[in-house]
């Protein structure tokens, strides 16, 4: 099966590095599927891009009725699905770790590790179940899957157990031909990220000027990750701007 008849499904599609890897999958010849809270993001996306090849689903990944209903799309309408991009994910308020409210924990957890726990679990079902059987969930992990920033319990938290997550699916997928690997990106430019160039927090207290890179530089990653063959996965991808501080962090 060539690139031109396959699908893939990118959540957090509307803004930021899911965009960009929509895009690129799409320009592979992928037929993408765009996922996110906001439907009006993903329809600008689809409308600029190309929307014969685009089908935007407006989609809670806290909420597994609307997790359901995402994957019913994809089956009702394209019948198959070949590569998950996992990508949905929020942050928290910058609070010191004892100013943290039950609420702020609890939203990350819900959208970055229960959210990437049902669109995989759809995901696999449907690759389970589909002919010809198997395909590639790719899990945008974080720099923070490996060290935390300051202040950043609830993120890194959910980014380590994003590594566990990725995993059990590896394992648990070998026998439907189901691969698994993550891709843990540091300092990609984006909307929200930007103000990394402008000074962040660093652990000796400072506030320090960040390297960034072109989120495009990560798209390319992940297609490359989605474009090998179901014998061969990229367990686990490091992607990071060169000059970022991650080995020295701490």
């Amino acid at each position: 099966m060539n690139s031109n008849d396959k699908v893939a499904l990118v959540t957090g599609a509307g803004t930021g590095i899911g965009k960009a890897v929509a895009l690129a999958l799409l320009a592979a010849g992928y037929r993408v599927v765009l996922a996110g809270r906001r439907i009006e993001p993903l329809e600008e996306v689809a409308n600029a891009a190309g929307r014969d090849r685009m089908l935007p689903v407006a989609t809670d990944v806290s909420r597994p009725e609307s997790v359901d209903a995402l994957f019913a799309t994809i089956k009702e309408k394209l019948g198959r699905l070949d590569v998950l991009f996992n990508n949905a994910g929020v942050n928290s308020p910058r609070a010191g770790f004892e100013d943290l409210t039950f609420e702020q924990w609890q939203n990350v957890v819900n959208i970055n590790l229960t959210g990437s726990f049902l669109c995989a679990q759809g995901a696999f079902r449907l690759m389970k179940d589909q002919q010809p059987q198997g395909g590639r969930i790719i899990n945008n992990g974080s720099i923070s899957a490996h060290a935390p920033r300051p202040n950043s319990a609830p993120y890194t938290s959910t980014k380590h157990a994003i590594t566990g997550l990725t995993k059990a699916i590896s394992l648990d997928g070998r026998k439907y031909n189901i691969a698994c690997g993550q891709i843990d990106i540091g300092n990609a430019l984006t909307e929200l990220s930007a103000r990394m160039a402008t000074g962040v927090p660093q652990a000796n207290g400072e506030i320090a000027i960040e390297a960034m890179m072109d989120a495009s530089e990560v798209a390319d990653a992940v297609v490359h990750m989605a474009a090998l063959p179901l014998s061969t996965n990229i367990q686990f991808m490091t992607i990071m701007a060169t000059k970022m501080p991650f080995v020295g962090r701490g």
